[in-house]
């Protein structure tokens, strides 16, 4: 270009690739510009590091940063790179015309087998976000092969005028005039916020400095704002604890120490990388919220990514960098496709792996962690029948000493006993005499207290038929039967039945070992687990037609000396008998339910009734 010679001319546009742009707008949020405008700037860098390496540039020691300037005086922000810069053609071809973009082209001419090269656009549409907050804007630009550097303005009008410019390094500057409705931009603080959010973990080095700045006389060298290889990038075996325990808290602010973390490296075809972390809670009344942060190709997309984890793995918090998922021109929707639900299904492999590898190398871990994963376990695995697959191995059982079993090495435990079945209490404190009688048999209890449990465990009977669990206070089994046959005592159960004053109460002998208790009430499993659906789906305002009939039984034991000492009373004194009944029948219900108001209120009158009978 002839160095007294201006060039005129109008900016270009594409109809065919503007209008889904002016539909949609470019950017759903203006700070995005800036991302924009850097990410160019590093991408210009990596071209001339990819020439450099095809042997078609010798830069030597030469070392490349972007540098980012706000001047507040000139109401000006500059963002510079000594990349591969521009000639008279590219800067036409990519800058005066709309929605061409330079990297399609460069990659096609220099990398047609490998487009994974981690550009994502020198100039294009993301160059014009600068106008979303200039009303002027200028550009040096000097091209790697030593053409003539280069000088294009232009106005919010599209009007553009190209000249010679003095610039001794190749490179591009961008020098935004920041408008007056956006003085904000000329913020210090605006603007290491907005580089922090979205230029943290670019791959060139990036400096932030403010023009005229005289606070900082430190006489130390700048340091750049980013990492240029952060730890996502990393094999795991590069990456120790307190490296990922350090990520997690820069990124996430959270001082808290996640309960695990699982590096990803995907490769062909699904080509990502990450580091996702299962977040610890202070109580179980915390929200599950996470946040996983989306990447492309080092640059800050968006942080919430639902189309990419699966609602049931959405508590989990992480990065994830994708350079082949498919964004649209602002990069912050993602559209629905099958590489996306691909890399769904490998991270959801992932996680699953991972807590079976906890399970099975690092178990003391695991069995810290398991009361803030168990919620999670479950619901995951109740939403997707895969991952229960993948996981059901590494389900624990507490139980009620505190110690923690697998299924399988519960039933393995308990083969001779009760083979096939788990027994399970969900209060330790109600079931107390229940848990004491299977304990002195020998038998481990697991503590399932949770309403998510009761669903989670139909689940596991359901996909496995030798498997079945019961409350301790479903039924008398074998164990707990003592010496003596089971017999009929007609009068026993009529003076239950007039004393609770309900006929159609299910009342029975059965001799028990544990002489010490007179009577207990056992509700089966099913009656049971149909009540609580039935309380569930109330609790939800939904209304399921009516009570749902509770199955129970009143069961005496004939070995317990109380139940001989009543019978002589029955013969006696009808009225003190009938108050010892319920005196027994209130005792052994308030073992297996908590008692209403009225409830608890009869059973005190009565039992002061009964001691003044004494």
């Amino acid at each position: 270009m002839d160095e007294n010679k201006i060039k005129k001319g109008g900016i270009s546009v594409e109809t065919a690739h503007i209008f889904p742009i002016i539909k949609k707008w470019l950017y759903s949020e203006k700070d995005i510009f800036l991302r924009e405008i850097v990410s160019n700037a590093t991408d210009a860098v990596t071209k001339l590091c990819r020439l450099s390496s095809l042997g078609q540039y010798d830069g030597g020691d030469e070392k490349y940063a972007v540098k980012v300037v706000l001047d507040k005086d000139a109401k000006t922000l500059t963002v510079s790179d000594n990349g591969i810069g521009m000639t008279e053609e590219e800067l036409e071809k990519y800058i005066c015309s709309i929605a061409l973009s330079g990297a399609l082209d460069f990659i096609q001419k220099y990398d047609e087998n490998n487009q994974n090269n981690g550009i994502i656009g020198h100039f294009g549409l993301g160059f014009y976000s600068s106008f979303m907050v200039s009303d002027t804007v200028e550009l040096i630009t000097r091209s790697f092969n030593g053409d003539k550097a280069l000088h294009w303005v232009c106005n919010g009008a599209g009007e553009y005028e190209i000249n010679v410019a003095e610039r001794n390094e190749h490179g591009t500057d961008v020098i935004m005039h920041i408008s007056d409705e956006e003085s904000a931009y000329l913020d210090e603080n605006k603007i290491k916020e907005i580089l922090e959010k979205y230029c943290s973990f670019m791959s060139v080095d990036i400096y932030f400095e403010v023009a005229d700045d005289e606070t900082d006389d430190s006489g130390e060298a700048p340091k750049p704002i980013n990492e240029t290889s952060p730890l996502w990038l990393k094999n795991a075996s590069e990456c120790t604890e307190e490296e990922y325990a350090e990520f997690y808290k820069k990124v996430f602010r959270d001082y808290r120490e996640p309960l695990f973390h699982i590096h990803i490296n995907a490769d062909y075809p699904l080509n990502f990388k990450g580091v996702l972390y299962f977040p610890a809670r202070i109580n179980e009344y915390e929200s599950y919220e996470g946040q996983v942060k989306l990447f492309y190709n080092q640059v800050f997309v968006a942080d919430d990514i639902k189309e990419v984890i699966p609602d049931f793995l959405l508590m989990l918090k992480g990065v994830l960098d994708c350079p082949e998922l498919p964004l649209n021109v602002s990069r912050s929707y993602l559209q629905d496709n099958a590489y996306i639900k691909k890399v769904s299904s490998h991270i959801v492999k992932k996680v699953a792996d991972k807590i079976c590898s906890l399970c099975n190398v690092d178990r003391e871990k695991y069995e810290k962690i398991w009361k803030e994963l168990k919620i999670f376990f479950e619901y995951a695995s109740l939403r997707d029948k895969k991952f229960y697959d993948r996981v059901k191995s590494a389900y624990l059982l507490e139980l009620t000493d505190g110690t923690y079993m697998t299924v399988d090495e519960y039933l393995k435990c308990c083969e001779e006993t009760h083979k096939g079945k788990v027994y399970y209490t969900n209060d330790k404190a109600l079931q107390a005499q229940y848990i004491s009688m299977f304990e002195s048999e020998g038998v481990k209890i697991a503590v399932l207290e949770h309403q998510l449990d009761t669903q989670f465990i139909s689940m596991c009977e359901m996909n496995d038929s030798e498997i079945k669990y019961a409350r301790i206070d479903s039924d008398v089994v074998d164990m707990l039967k003592g010496d003596g046959a089971s017999t009929d005592n007609e009068a026993l159960i009529s003076l239950f039945k007039k004393s609770v004053g309900n006929d159609k109460l299910e009342v029975k002998l059965e001799a028990l070992k544990d002489e010490s208790v007179p009577a207990l009430i056992t509700l089966s499993e099913e009656s049971r687990r149909m009540e609580e659906m039935m309380k569930m789906y109330a609790s939800m305002g939904i209304n399921m037609g009516g009570d749902f009939p509770v199955d129970y039984t009143l069961v005496l034991n004939s070995n317990s000396p109380l139940m001989a000492k009543l019978e002589t009373v029955n013969q006696t004194d009808s009225e003190k008998a009938k108050l010892m009944a319920l005196e027994i029948y209130r005792l052994a219900l308030m073992s297996q339910k908590r008692m209403s108001a009225d409830e608890l209120k009869a059973f005190l009158a009565d039992s002061f009734r009964l001691l003044g009978m004494l």
